[in-house]
C-alpha cells in the first residue's frame, strides 16, 4: 500500500517540477491540453458510474444517522474548522493560501480509498461504499456553493451559476450515463478496476501540470514563501486529527456498532483529490492561482493515506483479538 501512495505521490511532485522547468507558452498546447483533460475528467465520472451499483444504493439507505454524520462531517465540519482561521488571515497571499484551504475543507470525500481502508479495517464496507458516492454526487452543489460564499467578496470574479452547469454537464450527466449503463456495461468497469485507477491518476496527474504550468507562467508562486507550505501541512494534520477523533467521538455517543464507527471515522475524515482537481479546473478557470488553489488537497492527500492506512491496520488487529 505505502509503495503505491508513495509512487502516485512521487509522480505528482515530479509533474510539478516539470511544469516549473517547462511550462506551456503555446496557446494551441494550452487549449488542446484542456480539451484533452476536459474529455478525460468525463470519462473518468462516466467510469464511475459505470462502478456504481444501484442495488447497493438502495441497500445502503437504511442506516441515516451513520449518513447524516458522515456527510456533515464532510460538508460541515470541515469548511466550519477551517473558518476558524479566517481571523487569522491578514495579507493578500495568505488570503488565497486560506482559500485554497476553505476549497479543499469544503471537497467531497474521495471513494476509492475510503472503501479499501473501510475494508482493511473491517468497517462497513456498504456503508462505506454508499457514503463515499453520495459525496461525490452532493459535492457537486454543495462544494461550489460554499466557495462562492468567498470568491464573490475577493477581487476575482466567479459565477456559481456557470460553474454548477459545468460541473453537471462534465460530472453528473457522465455518472448518470455509466448508471444507465451499469446493468449491461458494469461488470467490464468491475474487471478493470486497475487500469480505471491509472487512467484516473494519469488524468490527475494532466490536470496538476496544466495548472501548475498557467499558475508559474503568470508567476503567481513568485511570493508564496516555503512557510505557507509548512503552514498547510501543519494545518492538513490538524484538521485530519480533529475530523478523525471528532467523528468517532460522536458516532461513540449516538451508540454506533463498532464497524459503523470505523466507517464514520475513515469515510468523513477523507478528501477526494479526484474531485479536488477537476473542480479546481472548473471553478478556478479563469484564476491564474489556479495551481495554488490543488497544493493542499494534495499535501491533504497523501497525509489521509499514510495515518489511515496505519490506523486501518490497527483496527484489523483488534478486530481479530476480539474475535480471537
Amino acid at each position: 500500500m505505502l509503495k503505491k501512495i508513495d509512487g502516485f505521490i512521487i509522480a505528482l511532485i515530479c509533474v510539478i517540477v516539470f511544469a516549473w522547468f517547462i511550462p506551456i507558452s503555446d496557446h494551441t498546447i494550452n487549449t488542446n491540453l484542456e480539451t484533452i483533460t476536459d474529455i478525460g475528467i468525463s470519462l473518468i465520472f462516466l467510469f464511475y458510474g459505470l462502478k456504481l451499483s444501484p442495488k447497493e444504493m438502495k441497500m445502503g439507505l437504511a442506516n441515516y444517522k451513520l449518513h447524516i454524520l458522515i456527510q456533515a462531517t464532510t460538508f460541515l465540519l470541515f469548511p466550519l474548522l477551517i473558518l476558524c482561521l479566517l481571523p487569522l488571515v491578514s495579507n493578500s497571499d495568505l488570503q488565497i493560501l486560506w482559500m485554497a484551504l476553505f476549497f479543499m475543507a469544503a471537497l467531497p470525500s474521495t471513494v476509492s480509498s475510503s472503501v479499501v481502508m473501510v475494508s482493511i479495517a473491517k468497517g462497513n464496507i456498504p456503508a462505506a461504499i454508499f457514503n463515499a458516492s453520495l459525496s461525490g454526487l452532493l459535492g457537486v452543489i454543495i462544494t461550489p456553493l460554499w466557495v462562492a460564499i468567498f470568491m464573490t467578496t475577493s477581487d476575482h470574479q466567479f459565477s456559481i451559476t456557470d460553474s454548477v452547469v459545468s460541473l453537471i454537464l462534465k460530472i453528473i450527466l457522465p455518472v448518470c450515463i455509466g448508471l444507465v449503463l451499469n446493468k449491461r456495461l458494469g461488470h467490464i468497469a468491475q474487471n478493470n478496476k486497475r487500469a480505471l485507477t491509472l487512467f484516473d491518476k494519469s488524468v490527475i496527474l494532466t490536470i496538476v501540470y496544466h495548472s501548475f504550468s498557467n499558475s508559474f507562467s503568470s508567476n503567481i508562486f513568485g511570493n508564496f514563501k516555503v512557510s505557507y507550505i509548512i503552514y498547510t501541512l501543519i494545518i492538513t494534520i490538524g484538521i485530519f486529527i480533529m475530523v478523525y477523533f471528532i467523528s468517532n467521538y460522536v458516532a461513540l455517543k449516538l451508540g454506533f456498532s463498532r464497524e459503523d464507527r470505523i466507517t464514520a471515522s475513515f469515510c468523513g475524515s477523507k478528501k477526494s483529490l479526484v474531485h479536488g482537481s477537476v473542480m479546481a479546473k472548473v471553478l478556478f478557470k479563469d484564476i491564474p492561482s489556479q495551481g495554488v488553489f490543488i497544493v493542499p488537497i494534495m499535501i491533504y492527500h497523501s497525509i489521509q493515506l499514510v495515518i489511515i492506512s496505519f490506523i486501518a491496520q490497527k483496527e484489523e488487529r483488534n478486530t481479530q483479538k476480539i474475535k480471537d
